[in-house]
Order: structure tokens, then sequence, then C-alpha cells
């Protein structure tokens, strides 16, 4: 397939007065794993709804696998499978009778329904656990055999909507396995949404740095920390205000390519960090500020986002957005 995977042009989606997504164009290659990277309510979960025709846009078009998401849905839920941030499992059905009603409802026939039960079961080793209740099974499970499901109908791209939300350190190395064993061996295209930076910089060929609701920056996770371009140092000190007032005196000295502030402390982005370390402490230290704790290290995924936006990814109350995804996958359900 020389044509991309998935190609958006100008996608908007708006809920009332809220722009969930921006006017994003990207183009995801036959054979990627593509990640998109942003905090709670960036518009992650937005874009795989139109990108999986679970929502229409309300500006600009879409194309998945050759097809147009608003003008040929069904040729679209043909080649994707999906696998929501929520569960959507039938608790009180086993492991394969879910699978089963999955294949059925895809058309597939008896027989092959059978076997790509047993393909898709030996693949994240739930093979033991088949004949199994669905609610006995642990988070990690569950989330193996939602992954299961999104494989019966050999799909052409797959989405993964935070699939390792929630898990422990262990299950989730363990669905990162899976993950990379069927973009690899499988060939499957597959875009994930997390706002785990370890995740990101782990599994994903490229990612796109989203932000509410627009692509704030785009490359390999290598590209992107290369970009920034030197060490990091993190200033600590004792309050938010005399951060900013640190903030500004590194601004107007210039020896730094980027300065972020961050609660009470400042990321200073610059080349030869170890040595440039005794300059700014003594302009802290002319200015009578009194800098607690001093780090140095290379650029993460963490720091290229803070530059990009300004803040750093973490854990935020629920966001208008959030709410009006979570009542779409309720009513799903």
């Amino acid at each position: 397939m020389n044509t991309p995977a998935i190609e958006t042009f100008n996608l908007t989606r708006r809920f009332d007065d809220i722009v969930a997504v921006d006017n994003i164009n990207i183009q995801v290659n036959n054979g990627e794993l593509f990640g998109l990277l942003g905090p709670n309510g960036a518009g992650k979960t937005t874009l795989i709804n139109m990108l999986s025709t679970m929502i229409t846009p309300s500006n600009g078009s879409a194309q998945v696998w050759g097809a147009d998401i608003s003008k040929q849905p069904s040729e679209v839920r043909k080649n994707i499978g999906m696998v929501f941030q929520g569960t959507t499992l039938d608790d009180r059905l086993t492991g394969k009778e879910n699978l089963d009603l999955h294949g059925r409802l895809y058309g597939l026939p008896k027989q092959l329904r059978k076997q790509r039960i047993a393909d898709v079961l030996e693949l994240v080793e739930l093979n033991d656990k088949a004949d199994v209740i669905v609610k006995t099974y642990s988070g990690g499970m569950m989330r193996r055999l939602e992954i299961a499901r999104g494989l019966m109908h050999h799909p052409k791209v797959l989405f993964l909507d935070e699939p390792t939300l929630g898990l422990d350190p262990q299950t989730r190395n363990h669905i990162w396995d899976y993950i990379r064993q069927l973009n690899k061996e499988k060939n499957v295209t597959i875009m994930l949404t997390t706002h785990y930076m370890e995740e990101a910089d782990h599994l994903c060929n490229r990612i796109a740095i989203i932000d509410f609701g627009q692509v704030k920056a785009l490359d390999t996770p290598e590209n992107l920390k290369n970009a920034l371009g030197g060490d990091v140092i993190i200033l600590t000190v004792e309050t938010g205000e005399l951060a900013s007032r640190l903030l500004d005196l590194y601004n107007k000295n210039g020896s730094a390519g980027s300065v972020q502030q961050k609660d009470s402390s400042i990321f200073i982005t610059i080349k030869d960090g170890a040595g440039r370390i005794p300059h700014v402490l003594k302009i802290a230290s002319d200015a009578g500020i009194n800098v607690l704790s001093v780090d140095l290290h290379r650029p993460t995924l963490d720091d290229v986002f803070l530059s990009y936006t300004g803040r750093a990814i973490r854990e935020e109350e629920t966001s208008s957005v959030d709410r009006i995804n979570y009542n779409l996958q309720a009513r799903r359900r």
C-alpha cells in the first residue's frame, strides 16, 4: 500500500464551545507504530474516535486505509481494530465467548472464528483462561483479551487508546511486548494514545505531541529530544514567585537556549550543562535567590513537552472533553 495508512486533513471536532481537535494534519505510514502523546483532555481520544468513525468531524476530513471516515465508514471499520480506554468486554461471558461474539459481528465463518480465537489467545498468552468468566480476570488479562479481540478480523490498522492505563509496571511491560510483536511480526499499523513518556519513548517510531487539540511537534523520539540541543539543568528554589524572578533573569541574560518554569523549578536547556552550572548558580546568588537543589540530565520527552507547551504532562482533573468521551463510551456500552 503506497498511500498512508492514516491521513488527516485539517481534522477538527468541536463540542459546543470546546474545540477538542483543532485542524490536525498528520500522516501515519503503513506498518508504523505512531504515538499521540499528551495530557488528559488534550484531544487524543477525540481524534481516535473520529478516525474509528465513532464520532463525526466538525470540519476537515481523514482517510484510514484509503477510505474516507465520513463517506465510507463501513470500509474504514472493516480495516480497523479498536481497544478503548475503558473496558468494553462482557464480563459475564468467558474470554472465548467474547472473542466469538466479536467474530460473529464481523461475519467471520465458524471455522475461521475458531481458528482466529485460537490464534489470538495464543498471541496474548490466555489459552488457559479461554473458558474462564471475564469478571474473574485481572486488569492486565482484560487488557490482553481486548487486544486479542481487536485482532480477530485481521485489521490493517489497530487503535489503542491508553492501552496500559492503570496497570502495574510489570503488566505494562508485558503489554508493550505484545504491541511490539503485533507491529513488527504481523505488520499491523498501530496508533496509540498515551500520557506515559516512557511508553511513547519505548514503543513509537514517531510521536505527535498533542496539547489543547493541536499538534505541537511531530518526529521520532530521538529527534524530538535532540532538537532541544544540549543538556537540561533543573534548579529548584523555595517558591514559585522566586522561580518566576529567576526565569526573568535567565531570559534577560540570554545564556540558555530555552528556559521554562514549573512550579518552583526552573528548567534550562543549554549546551555543556555541566560546565554552565557555576554560571547559572552565580546569577541566582547575585540576585539573592537561594537554590535548594540542582539536577543535570539529557533531554527527555517530558522536557520536550515542557519546551513546546510550557507545562509538564501530569495527572489532572477530568476535563470537559474527557467527560464527553466517557459519556460516549458509556452510551456505546
